[in-house]
């Protein structure tokens, strides 16, 4: 069966109209990490989105490079992620953040993530942060939990 999930805000801006596009679009040389509050989140296909806002004064958590992540395929070291990860260049407080397939999220046991949900994100940016304040995760922390988000 397959679940819709929606996180509305007030204020909350819309997704972006657009198709389902890879990894090129992305800078996978440099690993950027966002932590805030989910103020809206669409749970459906292409892959689940969702709308996290930044602190003011954002930085990256001093523990970041010290946290544990699931190893993933393809050759991706999560630790070297983690500690190389940067906070983004942008100074947006609203970022749109692209999380794995539907299917995926599902066969992994992730639940959708309520509104007011703190998470913590770490993945890449639009190359030179240019077309919007968007990130592709390539991790997702979710209270005691992080999960990959490239297929096995």
């Amino acid at each position: 069966m397959k679940r819709r999930f929606l996180l509305l805000a007030a204020g909350a801006l819309p997704f972006a109209a657009r198709s389902h596009h890879g990894l090129g679009r992305f800078d996978l040389d440099r690993p950027v990490f966002l932590q805030g509050r989910v103020t809206a989140g669409k749970w459906e296909n292409p892959h689940v989105e969702v709308m996290l806002e930044l602190p003011p004064d954002y930085r990256v958590p001093a523990d970041l490079a010290t946290r544990a992540v699931p190893p993933q395929p393809t050759g991706i070291d999560g630790k070297a992620l983690l500690a190389r990860a940067v906070a983004p260049m942008r100074r947006d407080r609203r970022w749109e953040i692209e999380m794995a397939p539907l299917a995926r999220m599902e066969a992994r046991g992730i639940a959708p993530i309520p509104l007011g949900a703190t998470i913590g994100v770490l993945g890449y940016t639009l190359k030179k942060e240019k077309g919007g304040p968007i990130l592709r995760a390539e991790y997702v922390f979710v209270d005691d939990k992080v999960y990959g988000m490239r297929p096995n």
